[in-house]
């Protein structure tokens, strides 16, 4: 084998390595990644400890393996300007699919949510909401998840100078109910919109985050109170955890 061919060798073992690991929303074992890649484990040893001499791996207390940090620093300089609608849209577009319901991606601006993109399903019963459109914080789903984000002093000062309007007879109006509220979807990694913002209607949302881990947006499914279902919970979760990973983040 020459000196070139087995250099390459080595680069595609330690793309197989770092692919298994940023695959994974946990850190790995050697054991595992060593079956994952199908190399034995002595090489996948001595691959994993020079990627940790160069900070594109890490070791945990329980020598279990993830993306180094340098890495991610790197991951973050090319996903730079990156169009998160674009990154978003056939994922988007995919849980509309599956799902048959409109799927919503929204940023924070301020005390607001906006409405930055939309895939709607072609059934003339459903929910749209407009691109461009506002909603305050405490009645979407999203909204609440963001506002977990931001902290307790942040919630509290956002129910004092909001005097959180209702726009429905379900729309929460209390600062300590918003609080624990909060708390609730911080917990969860989901939150609910009970036909807060508008009658009739039930949302599913959830954070989307960027390779330093800061949230960046929200996805959320919309449809008819009657028509939603618990078990929509995980496929949205996962779609936003697909898109997260387009942005560099693996959940590290």
């Amino acid at each position: 084998m020459t000196e070139r061919t087995s250099s390459i060798q080595v680069l595609d073992r330690s793309a197989a390595l770092i692919d298994a690991i940023a695959a994974s929303e946990a850190p790995l074992s050697l054991k595992i990644l060593a079956a994952e890649t199908g190399l034995h484990p002595s090489t996948g040893f001595r691959i994993l400890a020079a990627l940790i001499a160069i900070g594109f791996v890490e070791r945990d207390s329980r020598g279990r393996y993830m993306l180094g940090r340098k890495l991610l620093h790197l991951a973050g300089r090319v996903r730079r300007g990156i169009d998160i609608r674009e990154e978003a849209r056939n994922i988007m577009e995919a849980l509309r699919d599956q799902l048959g319901e409109t799927v919503n991606l929204t940023v924070r601006q301020g005390d607001e949510v906006i409405y930055i993109e939309r895939v709607s399903p072609t059934r003339m019963m459903r929910v749209e909401q407009v691109v461009g459109s506002r909603a305050p914080l405490h009645v979407t789903a999203v909204g609440k998840m963001m506002l977990g984000e931001l902290g307790d002093p942040f919630v509290r000062a956002y129910a004092e100078r909001t005097g959180l309007p209702p726009y429905t007879c379900h729309t929460i109006t209390s600062g300590e109910r918003l609080l624990e509220a909060v708390h609730q979807v911080s917990a969860d990694g989901y939150a609910l919109d009970n036909e807060e913002a508008e009658e009739g209607v039930g949302c599913i949302g959830t954070l989307i985050r960027d390779n330093t881990g800061a949230v960046v947006a929200g996805l959320s499914i919309s449809a008819p109170i009657e028509r939603r279902q618990d078990a929509w919970i995980a496929l949205v979760q996962q779609a936003g955890r697909r898109i997260s990973e387009r942005l560099g983040y693996f959940g590290r």
